[in-house]
């Protein structure tokens, strides 16, 4: 398993293309403003097996259920991939007439059939988006497709977030080298169930179409919903996973080595990307990181795990670097999950040092000043050990700071 650049393109037969067409106007009183992509499109030189998950959220974006239904009519068969920023397409009478105008404009353009194409959308819900520009930029996108243009897609999905964030690995199958990368987007409205934000994968290993899917759901459930930034589930979530079997492997179509070998590398770009998307939350400073050992089932492992990253008493008290290893426990001791809060133990640490804070479930002395030191750093890890098992799981989170209030103050206007 070795890291490459590329993202959404390094797997083989895999084009993107992105651009700015004008979906947010530029503000009035600084018309002249340099605005990032908004809009992006990628395209397998073949037609892909696709799987997705989405949102649990009641109040879905329109981008999904046409994304649905049109994987739904192709018998998850998929070929490209349309995605805007900057306005969500939710909560408006015409967002399904829009969404699916979305994939019959590039379906026009690329030839191919409107169910083939997969749609998403991110950014403000309830208004309505103009499909005047959308119209306009199709026919850029598809000129300007390239092998090499995964940085323009990467940045066009893009809304609060600071960086864009990529991720692709290289592996063998059978003898056969084949890739996995992807992109994703995410700062704000994160606390993911079944998905979180907008995250596109591809492939060129040749798998079936009923082992991608079974693959997806595993992964995602050890890495996008160990997740959570705000405690916010969005209403667009959406993880789209496609592999067009360019790579040249025999496809595979059973669970057993060569099945292990791709849910690998799957789960090395997924929990990277995750893991970007934490550090990246809005406002944030710090990345946690939860690490929870020791537990009788993988279920009771994430479940804690989730809960200490989710508790915005603990994400206050790393933003103000204090090690109040008190609202550690009170996060693990109202976790949904059995266990014995007497044989928990619990370090801190990051890359300037360690510090054990609780063993067997109370508190033990430690220096005040090397904590300080420890939580200065930008990335805290919080190692819990429940002692009654061999089971392991990992969430991500960031710190609660000013900053994330001052974003989502004014996020609409």
């Amino acid at each position: 398993m070795k890291y490459i650049d590329g993202g959404i393109c390094a797997a083989k037969g895999f084009k993107a293309s992105g651009t700015y067409c004008g979906i947010k106007k530029p503000a009035v009183e600084n018309p002249n403003t340099t605005h990032k992509n908004d809009i992006c499109l990628y395209v397998s030189d073949v037609l892909c097996n696709a799987a997705a998950v989405y949102t649990q959220n009641k109040v879905k974006g329109a981008p999904i259920l046409v994304t649905k239904a049109n994987l739904e009519k192709s018998g998850n068969k998929a070929i490209a991939v349309i995605a805007n920023s900057k306005n969500a397409n939710t909560c408006n009478a015409d967002g399904v007439e829009k969404a699916d105008k979305m994939c019959e404009l590039v379906a026009n353009e690329l030839g191919i059939p409107k169910e083939q194409v997969i749609v998403a959308s991110t950014g403000v819900i309830g208004q309505v988006l103009p499909i005047e520009p959308i119209v306009e930029a199709v026919p850029v996108l598809a000129k300007g497709l390239d092998y090499d243009k995964n940085l323009e897609a990467a940045t066009a999905i893009m809304t609060t977030d600071t960086v864009k964030k990529e991720y692709a690995v290289e592996f063998e199958i059978n003898g056969v080298t084949c890739k996995l990368g992807g992109m994703a987007k995410g700062s704000g409205m994160i606390h993911p169930n079944m998905a979180t934000t907008l995250n596109f994968i591809t492939s060129d290993c040749a798998v079936s179409g009923e082992l991608l899917q079974k693959a997806l759901s595993e992964i995602v459930k050890v890495t996008y919903n160990c997740l959570s930034i705000d405690g916010d589930t969005s209403t667009n979530d959406m993880v789209c996973l496609m592999a067009n079997g360019l790579a040249g492997n025999d496809e595979i179509a059973c669970e057993g080595e060569e099945y292990d070998i791709f849910k690998t590398a799957l789960y090395e770009v997924m929990a990277n990307l995750t893991r970007m998307l934490a550090k990246d939350g809005e406002g944030a400073t710090k990345l946690l990181e939860c690490i929870c050992e020791g537990a009788a089932t993988k279920d009771t492992a994430i479940t804690v795990a989730k809960s200490v990253v989710c508790s915005s008493l603990f994400k206050a008290a790393m933003f103000g670097e204090d090690a109040n290893w008190g609202r550690v426990l009170c996060a693990i001791g109202y976790a949904d999950a059995e266990f014995d809060i007497n044989k928990v133990s619990v370090d801190l640490k990051s890359d300037k040092g360690i510090i054990s804070v609780c063993s067997n479930g109370a508190g033990i002395d430690f220096s005040e000043e090397e904590a300080s030191v420890v939580l200065s750093a930008d990335e805290i890890y919080i190692l819990i050990n429940l002692n009654d098992g061999d089971e392991s799981a990992t969430a991500w989170g960031c710190d609660l700071t000013y900053d994330y209030v001052k974003i989502n103050g004014d996020y609409r206007t």
